[in-house]
């Protein structure tokens, strides 16, 4: 591909810049070979002119597409060089807000100086499991990825973070150990991943300070060993320290800090526990004020304090030794401020009463004067003595500074020792994960030992950095098999001899450390003389003699040698060592153990006094040289690992969120080695393609020819053709390799042909719309030509019409327009005259009138001064007086406030009102002796009206029951019509004269007066009664609206108390759990070490207490099972007794009291049929008709039967007949035994209903002819017992009662029946219409698939449809088998019955051949019997628990129950032993059977959890179990939904409600358990099936990333559809529905699956900027729909399960909504309603365009967006919990089963129950 090509009209390049580094230009013209100049157009429209170097001729690096912009990967990009990188990283960084992105192998991380919502829970599960490539970058997709290569390779781990200053190295280390402590589980102990996370805030305490360009710096390095055993958990952890900055314990530059511990102490210094340290603030101490700038800001170092004791805590460090450790901080913060004075020249002192140096001591326990002798003094040996010598004041300052330090790091070294022992653990460690946080490479202004050493290591690790990119590189060429040249690259190693060879750098310093003389300056001339001339890295300044220059592989730095040699001695005064080691404080001599042991190994017998200190000198070892050594074991460790880079970038040096700038960028990108990981990559072939992903994207460059069945060969034949240079791409086994910049240029020829296409497109359609254009207008035109003629010459006619008539106006109108000009001008001048003589008269009127004015004024004005003086005077006058009066007026209220206070004064004032109190108080007791005279008054009227009413209403009830009785007489006796009529008139005179007499009674007016008074009063209180019923309505209206809306908040608070509690349920099971594991491992560990013992049936057994404690139980537990009644004290007898007397007493009184109501009905009905007698004799007559009719029809069927009978039997005894009669036992005997049974059934059946009848008849005929003389007596009887003694009445009736309900009973069950029938009808229509429905998608997607793919999936369609239709006929046979079986038992139980009851009516026929009688038909019913049925129990024998329960619940097999028993089978069995035990009173035996269930139900459930169908068995099983005693435990609120049979079935004994709360726990702890294993099922898939696949390939569209997925820890799967997730779900509501799962149940699981499904989805869509896209939008969208299609299959859409889609809907609308201008902001923040302001922004953000026609989202739009849902009140999270779960609510749902006809399968193995 030649330049010409590339360089031409509108290409893109960079050109250096100067403050910008890199700047965009544009080619306004074609370059050709050979040209000097380009000619190129900045971004502001300025032309430049870019001058090429003849002798390189080297062209400026062009830019990539835009459509390559933003990358996740910056070695994805077509042109790798420094600006397309720095320029990839602004945009991620700057516009999108995204600070990390890979390159490569490394991970580059930019500090965004802000908090961002990026490192929660939830975005550490969505991680987790995940590819590396298939999310954005994150450090938790590198924690990730190493994690899973050490399980996967079994191999040590490292992370290495390196970066400088700010950049952000210790929170991105934090972030990987927070990861692996959150994705790990603890091996056995507790608080592991607690521990290793809480060494962070220690460390950062101790090692971390303020600096210039960072508020928390780490001034140390470190590297982090976590361990893990075999199953990958958290089993402990050790750390090393790298170069602890010793020197800024004692000095700190203006704007920095000295370590956080000490300002954290001085903060806290108020405490009760530091008072003893006397400290202060840290103003008040040199130590921590020299940099000025005590405070960070948005950070509290009392509560940093607190976090930091807290951690210490939590480490185990105890309390003392915390204290200890701040004792020795607080001394060295007193030992600043110890004031050292000259004495003379070479002398100083410490003045003996410095009250820091006594603190100091004290704290330190040492002696005061020897410490103050030896600060200011110093040691001297020599061969022969030893002296003391004084010290100058800078020494001795020098020396206590010595002294802090030491003390500090010796501190540091323990503390970290301390945390390495308390991360230590028991458990071995397989395998571990180092974390590296180490300094990057740092250049200042001036360069001293500590940088030296920091550039030294950083050396090394881009030498180990190099050679792992290089072999990585190389793997991934050998691996696809392609041809490939070795990759030149830098190496660093002439840099690493100069600094750490022989007689290098380190060798001469320590050479010169041990020089007797030695000093800075003699060793840099050591350097000059040794290096200068021999290595090309190390170099001399020119105007410096004391520095000298290394060219690190970063940059070239120039360090200062002054002060090297005295850095790398470290040396400190020993006799202050010793005074040290004198101290009688604990933890001071441990800091100083290694000093001792060191001590003694060196001090060995010489034969020379005097040379064991110099020995001693000799060989101890120099900061370099321990540096050089960790060094070397650091690397050694990163070596025997597989490494993970991090490089942290600081953006900018003032700490601005989200700014970059470019010239620091390139400085730390050269430094980390970024470019260097681009520029190997750029060497070889950084882009690669799968052969698909390639076919998919450059399709459109293909002819339709050119397309083969081999998309290898198609890829092969296209790129021969497109590129001529073969060197330019290489084809592998599975990857197209294309060295830089062919992506571009294939990019160029996709988007030249696209664009050919739209303007050939474009041509056609323009073309199109002109000619339709042109003829539109062109008829337009001849029809409005046509109008306008025709218009013109309608015009014509006018205007010659206008002309003629226009003539006749002007003649006449000129005429009357001169008229009116004379007539006006004659009036204007009359009017003028008029109105100037008007005027001169006016204006001579206003002068006099003026004048008079004037006049009047000055007389107002002169009146008004006089009064104003006037009452000035006044006022005055006033004031006088007023203060005289109020002098007067003062001493008399002195006066009357002295009498005021006595008491005298007091009854003056109290005589007028006591009258006034008595005169009230008479009115008051006369107006009440008024009221009671009255009311005494009217109650005597009342009492006497109401004795005359008595009497009266008495005297005629007697009246009314003579009547009666004359009229039952005057049937038989006519005479009584004249005592009536006798006694009529003598009740005539008597009411005369009782109205005569109350007409004449002398009360009648008072009675009418106070009559009026109740009126009047009665129309008060009606009208009060009106108002009080308004108000009741107000109030009714108003607490209705309260009760509404503290109902739905009573609700909205019951909801979140249900999901709290079920969450706390969860918590308290999975501590249950995990309590019961370390039990069992206790037990199993206890029983290992015992002989001969073997877990028996006894596993299965509980304690019978647990109900009253199930919640705090550990179930599993191997203990006997104890009974309550041991623990409890025995019943009183006597009590019992009492009890059972006082229930027989309230029986008999409830009888009696029945029987007194059933007098009065048949009391009130008697009198109706007297007065009703007429009409009921013919409705009697009828019905006695009727009954006859019914009664002979039964006779005859009863006679018939018996003919049968005897003919049957006479066959059986017939020894004349051909065939003998069959022996008994025989087949045909038994049958014929049966059917003979069934007959005496049947027969006796019909014998009963004769006499029900009858006795109705006989009723009947009794009310036919009651005015006979046989029935007078039973019809005078007002009680119907007195009629039948013996009850036969009753029994007939309550016979007649139970045919009836026997015939209701029957009409029920055919139409149950009938409704089953059309429920079966209706299912096998919708499956007709679901194969229907199938059969056409097939058929659609088939017609889309080519020929041979086509048949392959119609021989798959038909071999799965033929293996269903095979299963389902095998269930459908399967089935019917069972329905007849039960069919047949129900007929053979049946038959039996109806031969039991027609033996027994023979029997009783023979027995009987004379007539019966009234009295004996009555009798008859009196002797009846009734079949015994079953009571729907289960008898089982004590101690058969633990068998039932194995075979019920521990070895049953679900899918076995659900395809041939009826669901819920083994709750029903369970709750028909409860009811057993029940009926027989056993506690014991129910509450061990309900505990053991429970215990057994919870072991298969932690057995087999991760089975979906065993969780979902036992969730239907255990809900139905409590919907059982809930049914059944007599309770009205539920009885109400059962038949009378089953609340014959109700609970006597036990009142189970506690059992129904502990089953309801467990229900919820099944459903939480099937909602986590569903999760499991579902999670791998769900990316997959909603984001990942495409339904359709290439029409959609796809960016060319070029992505290289880089974990190989999971094979590649096949693509997964939104099919196999519909699938999956299908499978889950078949599998619940067959369990019998509560149909309310199955909507809350399916609303919680469709919640996962959208969590996770937008989780992963957030997460992955690859799928923010306009194409994945419609894609998303389209499987929503299926889903929603789903639902309504299943007629599932009303489960609120659409509701919880709504956030996933919404943001693939937002994907591809307009996003532009305000108004589309607007529309967005309508219609994201159910996304949060931090959801809508990060999709914002991570839009990316998939082709070059798109546009991305611009900033101002987002900030736009941002602006107006500020005020939206929501959580600021950015990721949904994947992890919550709804609050589950198990609503009743009562059983249509009934008990009696359930039973047993033998396959249950259960033939030790027995059925009751």
């Amino acid at each position: 591909m030649a330049a010409s090509e590339l360089y031409s009209k509108y290409a893109r390049v960079w050109l250096p810049d100067a403050t910008e580094v890199w700047k965009s230009a544009e080619l306004i013209k074609d370059y050709t070979p050979g040209d000097l100049t380009l000619y190129l157009q900045l971004e502001d429209g300025t032309v430049v002119e870019y001058k090429i170097d003849p002798r390189t001729k080297n062209l400026p690096p062009l830019r990539n597409p835009n459509i390559l912009v933003g990358e996740n990967d910056l070695t994805a990009l077509s042109y790798l060089h420094e600006p397309a990188v720095l320029h990839n990283l602004k945009v991620r960084f700057v516009d999108s807000k995204l600070i990390y992105t890979y390159c490569g192998i490394v991970l580059v991380a930019i500090n965004p100086y802000e908090n961002l919502p990026i490192y929660e829970a939830d975005i550490i599960n969505a991680y987790s499991g995940q590819n590396m490539g298939d999310m954005d970058p994150h450090i938790f997709a590198v924690a990730e990825e190493a994690y899973k290569q050490m399980a996967r390779d079994e191999r040590n781990q490292s992370i290495i973070v390196s970066g400088e200053s700010g950049a952000g190295k210790t929170v991105s280390a934090k972030y990987a150990m927070r990861y692996f402590a959150t994705v790990s589980c603890s091996s056995g102990e507790t608080n592991v991943e607690e521990r290793v996370l809480a060494s962070s805030p220690i460390m950062e305490a101790l090692g971390n300070a303020k600096t210039t360009r960072n508020d928390n710096s780490s001034r140390f390095g470190k590297y982090i060993e976590i361990g893990f055993d075999k199953k990958y958990c958290i089993t402990g952890a050790n750390m090393r320290t790298y170069l602890l900055e010793k020197s800024r314990v004692v000095f700190q530059a203006h704007g920095e800090r000295n370590y956080h511990i000490f300002y954290q102490l001085c903060a806290s210094s108020h405490l009760s526990e530091f008072k003893a340290f006397k400290l202060g603030c840290a103003d008040d101490f040199h130590y921590t004020n020299q940099g000025q700038s005590p405070v960070i800001d948005r950070v509290d170092d009392a509560k940093e304090m607190r976090n930091t004791r807290k951690a210490f805590s939590l480490l185990g460090i105890s309390e003392n030794e915390q204290m200890e450790i701040y004792q020795i901080l607080a001394a060295i913060l007193h030992l600043s401020n110890v004031e050292v004075k000259d004495q003379s020249a070479d002398r100083s002192s410490i003045l003996p009463n410095d009250a820091h140096l006594m603190v100091f001591c004290e704290l330190m326990g040492v002696a005061c004067e020897e410490m103050a002798h030896w600060l200011c003094h110093r040691k001297l040996k020599t061969t022969s003595e030893t002296y003391v010598k004084p010290v100058t004041k800078m020494d001795a300052v020098n020396g206590r500074d010595a002294l802090a330090k030491h003390i500090y790091a010796r501190l540091f070294n323990w503390i970290v020792g301390s945390i390495n022992n308390a991360l230590k653990s028991a458990a071995k460690q397989h395998s571990f994960i180092g974390v590296l946080d180490i300094y990057g490479f740092e250049t200042f202004d001036v360069n001293s030992f500590e940088q030296f050493c920091i550039n030294y290591a950083n050396e090394k690790l881009q030498q180990q950095f190099n050679l792992h990119v290089f072999k990585l590189e190389q793997e991934e060429y050998m691996r696809e098999e392609i041809p490939w040249r070795l990759i030149d690259f830098y190496d660093n190693q002439p840099c690493i001899n100069l600094i750490e060879a022989k007689m290098g750098i380190l060798d001469l310093l320590d050479e010169e450390c041990k020089m007797p003389k030695g000093s800075d300056n003699t060793w840099a001339q050591k350097l000059y003389n040794t290096l200068l001339k021999q290595n090309a890295h190390f170099d001399k300044p020119r105007l410096s003699n004391r520095a000298f220059i290394i060219h690190h592989f970063a940059d070239k730095v120039e360090y200062q040698c002054e002060g090297f040699l005295e850095k790398n001695k470290d040396t400190v005064n020993e006799e202050q060592i010793n005074v040290l080691k004198k101290s009688k404080f604990n933890l001071l001599p441990k800091l100083f153990e290694d000093d001792e042991k060191a001590t003694v190994s060196t001090n060995k017998p010489t034969s020379i006094i005097g040379r064991s200190s110099q020995t001693q000198r000799d060989n101890k070892k120099t900061v370099g040289l321990q540096f050089r050594q960790s060094l070397h074991l650091l690397m050694d460790t990163l070596n025997a690992t597989t490494p993970h880079y991090v490089r942290c970038i600081k953006p900018n040096d003032h700490k601005a969120p989200f700014t970059l700038d470019p010239v620091r960028a390139v400085q730390q990108l050269r430094a980390c080695g970024i470019l260097e990981t681009i520029r190997i990559s750029a060497a070889g072939f950084p882009s690669r393609w799968t052969y698909q992903e390639f076919f998919s994207r450059y399709r459109v460059l293909m002819k339709q020819n050119d397309v083969l069945s081999d998309k290898k060969q198609t890829c092969r034949n296209l790129l021969e053709k497109l590129i001529e240079d073969q060197d330019k791409y290489q084809f592998g086994k599975n990857k197209i390799f294309f060295r830089a910049g062919q992506v571009a240029y294939l990019e160029k020829l996709r988007s030249d042909k696209l664009r050919m296409a739209c303007v050939r497109i474009q041509k056609t359609i323009r073309c199109w719309l002109a000619r339709k254009k042109y003829l539109r207008m062109r008829k337009s035109a001849i029809i409005i030509q046509r109008h306008v003629r025709g218009y013109q010459a309608r015009c014509y006619v006018q205007f010659l019409r206008r002309t003629r008539a226009a003539v006749v106006i002007q003649k006449n109108v000129r005429m009357w327009l001169t008229r009116r000009q004379y007539r006006q001008q004659r009036s204007a001048a009359i009017t003028l005259q008029c109105f100037l003589r008007a005027y001169m008269a006016r204006k001579q009127y206003y002068k006099l009138i003026f004048e008079k004015k004037a006049v009047v004024i000055q007389r107002w004005v002169k009146g008004w001064l006089t009064r104003q003086h006037y009452r000035r005077i006044m006022a005055a006058v006033v004031l006088l007086q007023s203060c005289a009066r109020r002098m007067k007026a003062k001493k008399e209220l002195k006066k009357l406030k002295v009498e005021a206070r006595s008491v005298e004064h007091y009854k003056k004032l109290n005589i007028g009102m006591e009258n006034k109190i008595v005169q009230l108080q008479h009115k008051i007791n006369e107006q009440h002796k008024e009221n009671r005279e009255l009311s005494e008054r009217l109650s005597a009227v009342e009492k006497t009206q109401s004795m005359e009413r008595e009497k009266q209403s008495r005297e005629i009830e007697n009246l009314r029951k003579s009547e009666e009785e004359a009229r039952r007489k005057a049937e038989v006796f006519p005479s009584l019509l004249e005592q009536l009529s006798f006694l009529q008139h003598e009740l005539e005179n008597t009411l005369s004269e009782k109205e005569a007499h109350n007409s004449a009674s002398p009360c009648n007016q008072e009675v009418e007066e106070l009559n009026m008074k109740n009126n009047m009063l009665s129309t008060e209180k009606n009208e009060l009664n009106t108002l009080i019923l308004e108000q009741a309505q107000q109030l009714t209206g108003t607490e209705q609206f309260t009760l509404n809306f503290y109902s739905s908040q009573l609700e909205k608070d019951l909801s979140e108390e249900r999901s709290r509690y079920q969450s706390l349920l969860s918590e308290h099971l999975h501590l249950e759990e995990r309590h019961r594991d370390l039990k069992e491992d206790m037990n199993f560990s206890i029983s290992s070490t015992k002989s001969g013992h073997k877990r028996t049936d006894s596993n299965y057994s509980s304690n019978s207490s647990e109900f009253s404690q199930t919640l705090a139980s550990t179930e599993g537990e191997d203990s006997p099972t104890q009974t309550e009644d041991e623990n409890q004290s025995t019943v009183d007898l006597s009590v019992l007794l009492k009890l059972q007397r006082r229930v027989k007493e309230l029986e008999q009184e409830k009888q009696s009291l029945w029987q007194q109501l059933d007098k009065r009905e048949e009391a009130q009905q008697e009198k109706a049929k007297v007065r009703t007698e007429t009409p009921q004799r013919t409705v009697g007559r009828a019905e006695l008709d009727l009954e006859t009719l019914k009664r002979q029809e039964l006779e005859y069927e009863n006679k018939r039967l018996k003919q049968d009978l005897n003919e049957l039997r006479k066959s059986l005894t017939n020894e004349n007949s051909e065939a003998l009669p069959p022996a008994p036992g025989s087949v045909p005997y038994k049958i014929l035994l049966e059917q003979l049974n069934s007959s005496n059934e049947e027969l006796e059946m019909r014998k009963e209903e004769v006499l029900l009848l009858r006795s109705h008849m006989v009723r009947q005929e009794a009310l036919k002819h009651k005015s006979s003389s046989c029935w007078i007596l039973l019809l005078r009887s007002t009680d119907i017992h007195t009629l039948n003694e013996d009850g036969e009445l009753w029994l007939a009736y309550e016979g007649l009662k139970e045919t009836n309900r026997l015939l209701e009973c029957q009409m029920q069950e055919q139409e149950r029946v009938l409704s089953e029938k059309y429920r079966k009808l209706l299912e096998e229509m919708n499956k007709l219409k679901e194969e229907k429905e199938q059969q056409q998608k097939l058929l659609a997607q088939n017609l889309l698939l080519p020929e041979d793919a086509r048949i392959e999936a119609s021989l798959k369609h038909e071999i799965t449809r033929l293996a269903s239709e095979n299963l389902m006929s095998v269930l459908y046979m399967s089935c019917e088998l069972m329905e007849q079986h039960e069919k047949q038992e129900k007929t053979m139980r049946k038959l039996k019955k109806q031969l039991k009851f027609l033996m027994r009516k023979v029997e009783n026929f023979e027995g009987n051949h004379m007539t019966l009688s009234l009295y004996a038909v009555i009798l008859a019913v009196n002797i009846t019997r009734k079949e015994k049925d079953y009571q729907g129990m289960l008898e089982y024998k004590k101690g058969d628990e633990s068998r039932l329960l194995k075979s019920l619940v521990l070895e049953l097999k679900p899918r076995g129950v659900a395809v041939n028993f009826i669901p819920g089978l083994p709750a029903y069995i369970i709750f028909m032993c409860v009811r057993y035990a029940d009926s027989v009173n056993d506690d014991e035996g129910v509450s061990t059977l309900l505990n053991l269930t429970i215990t057994s139900i919870k072991g298969v459930i932690k057995k087999r959890g991760n089975d979906f169908e065993v969780v979902s068995f036992w969730l239907a099983n255990a809900c139905r179990l409590m919907h059982c005693l809930r049914q059944y435990s007599g309770d009205e609120v539920y009885m109400i939904h059962n038949t009378a049979k089953q609340n014959e079935h109700c609970l006597t004994n036990f009142e189970l409600s506690e059992y129904q709360q502990v089953i309801c726990d467990l229900a919820i702890q099944i459903y939480r358990q099937l909602i986590k294993c569903m999760e499991d099922i579902l999670q791998p898939i769900i990316v997959g099936c909603m984001l990942e696949h495409e339904t359709v390939h290439g029409v959609l569209g796809s960016k060319p990333t070029g992505l290289r997925k880089r974990s190989t820890s999971l094979p590649e799967e096949g693509a997964v559809t939104v099919e196999v997730l519909l699938q999956h779900l299908g499978l889950f509501h078949t599998t619940m529905s067959q369990h019998g799962m509560d149909s309310d149940l199955i909507k809350q699981v399916v609303k919680q699956q469709f919640y996962i499904i959208c969590a996770v989805t937008l989780n992963h869509l957030l997460l992955r900027k690859d799928m923010c896209s306009w194409s994945k939008g419609l894609q998303i969208r389209y499987n929503v729909w299926q889903l929603e299609e789903w639902l309504a299959e299943k007629e599932l859409a009303d489960c609120g399960a659409k509701e919880t889609l709504e956030p996933l809907i919404q943001a693939a609308q937002l994907l591809q909504i307009k996003k532009k201008t305000e108004a589309d902001a607007q529309a967005i923040c309508t219609m994201c309603t159910a996304l949060t302001t931090a959801q809508i922004v990060k999709v914002l953000s991570l839009y990316t365009p998939v082709i070059e026609f798109e546009e991305r989202v611009s900033t101002t739009f987002i900030t736009i967006i941002k602006n107006l849902l500020k005020d939206r009140v929501e959580s600021s999270t950015l990721m949904m919990d994947a992890k919550k779960i709804f609050a589950v609510t198990f609503p009743f749902m009562p059983s249509a089963v009934t008990l009696e006809t359930i039973q047993i399968p033998a396959s249950l193995n259960l033939s030790f129950l027995t059925r009751v």
